[in-house]
């Protein structure tokens, strides 16, 4: 087992959760972080207009990317089961696919996005008065395409692997480059618009750069020759990829329903809604990374064939679970308004913000324990289920109820029927995990 890969099919489950998870949660911060830095620079430097323009541009990237990065849900359970397995040549064998397969679809999706962004825009609505900027700034990040696509594949495939901490390191590099060149591309070279997508651009390629030098120097991944992967190769890929890029656009398109409800209620609810959301964001964050460390961690047991290790380990991950949120879920009760009154001053804007989060703060666990069964069932290839029991969480209970609750109790029944639905969700993702046939499923013979 090389340096800072973890094998996961023996030793203390919980301290290898907690130190595999641990770097994992500063990596999606600093993810979280990257657009922020952006649109706080952009705003401030720039003005109201440019940031318009950004958001604009950066709608469209992320349901681009949501396509890429989907895939590598598959690379996670792929890799893992292949490393459980001590199947070193099945593991080159797939690393070779993903990387030909990666690729292909940065430089095409590179090459139509960059024809296509006046067309998407008009599509879109842009004003007028934000085309040339959303424009630049969108051109400009698909031109760079391969190297955000790049350097998340390495850190997916290092994760695969056992080793959380190297990609911790590539994205501190991204993010941090991303901070010190956003405004010396903005002010100092007076680029605009176009030297925040430049910052980002050359940020992400030095983080691809050392993504690759650091896994080939130090031997952290065996590097395959290039060559044309199999069919069932490929058919393997997309069979689990596309239900995990489907999951993206589902997120998004319910997330977007639910604002129109939250929209009826004017204004003011809009901003605190919005305020709270960006909140929500971090808040999950914790949650979304033990997601991420239980498949690897589960692909690594179901390929070595351990399910009473596995069922442990869904045990323990619940249970720390359980104790994590509940400790974020009191700084929300102590910390909401503080934490809304970074994005608004608003004070009736600010009330319903607090309210709603300090409403819905113990119901955070709930969906937090979703994201640790569903994590599980997605190690052992079951995409399609874990899509199917996404649908049921957004659109059969929570845009439902969210509708439901908020005609009758007014502002407050968005958090009830939020939190009601992050409840009944995890439900369903235990009956799932207990009652499925999940086990069942078998990706390599």
């Amino acid at each position: 087992m090389k340096q800072n890969q973890l094998d996961f099919t023996n030793g203390p489950l919980l301290k290898q959760l907690i130190v595999f998870s641990g770097p994992i949660m500063i990596t999606n911060l600093l993810q979280t972080s990257y657009q922020l830095v952006d649109s706080l620079w952009i705003g401030n430097l720039l003005g109201g207009n440019a940031l318009g323009s950004v958001a604009i541009a950066g709608t469209i990237l992320f349901t681009v990317l949501s396509l890429v990065l989907g895939l590598n849900n598959a690379v996670l359970t792929i890799l893992s089961q292949q490393r459980g397995r001590k199947d070193e040549q099945g593991l080159i064998k797939y690393l070779n696919a993903f990387m030909v397969l990666f690729a292909f679809l940065s430089l095409l999706l590179s090459a139509l996005g960059i024809l296509l962004a006046p067309t998407i825009l008009l599509l879109l609505g842009t004003p007028e008065s934000m085309m040339e900027g959303a424009l630049a700034y969108l051109q400009i990040h698909f031109l760079g395409l391969i190297f955000l696509v790049g350097y998340n594949f390495i850190s997916t495939v290092l994760r695969a692997l056992g080793d959380s901490k190297t990609p911790l390191k590539i994205v501190g590099l991204a993010v941090g480059l991303n901070i010190v060149l956003d405004p010396v591309f903005i002010a100092v070279f007076n680029l605009g618009i176009e030297g925040a997508a430049y910052a980002t651009l050359l940020s992400q390629g030095f983080a691809f750069l050392y993504g690759g030098y650091t896994v080939y120097k130090n031997n952290r991944m065996p590097i395959p020759k290039a060559s044309i992967p199999a069919k069932e190769e490929i058919a393997l890929i997309f069979r689990l990829g596309i239900p995990a890029s489907l999951q993206m656009v589902v997120i998004s398109a319910a997330l977007a329903a639910i604002m129109g409800t939250v929209a009826s209620f004017g204004e003011t609810a809009v901003a605190g809604f919005s305020a709270a959301q960006r909140l929500d964001s971090l808040i999950m964050l914790p949650a979304a990374a033990l997601g991420t460390a239980v498949n690897s961690m589960a692909g690594q047991l179901i390929g070595a064939n351990a399910p009473l290790r596995l069922a442990k380990l869904a045990k323990t991950a619940a249970i720390y679970n359980l104790a994590l949120m509940c400790i974020v879920a009191l700084i929300i009760l102590l910390l909401a308004e503080l934490g809304v009154r970074l994005f608004i001053q608003d004070e009736e804007a600010v009330a319903f913000g607090r309210n709603y989060l300090q409403m819905i703060a113990f119901c955070y666990p709930f969906l937090g324990l979703n994201f640790v069964l569903n994590g599980i069932v997605r190690a052992a290839g079951a995409m399609y289920q874990v899509l199917v029991l996404n649908i049921l969480s957004l659109w059969v209970l929570r845009y439902p109820l969210t509708t439901l609750f908020s005609a009758w109790f007014g502002e407050s029944g968005i958090a009830l029927g939020m939190g009601a639905s992050f409840v009944l969700s995890s439900l369903f993702a235990y009956l799932y995990y207990r009652y499925g046939k999940w086990r069942e499923k078998k990706l390599f013979t």
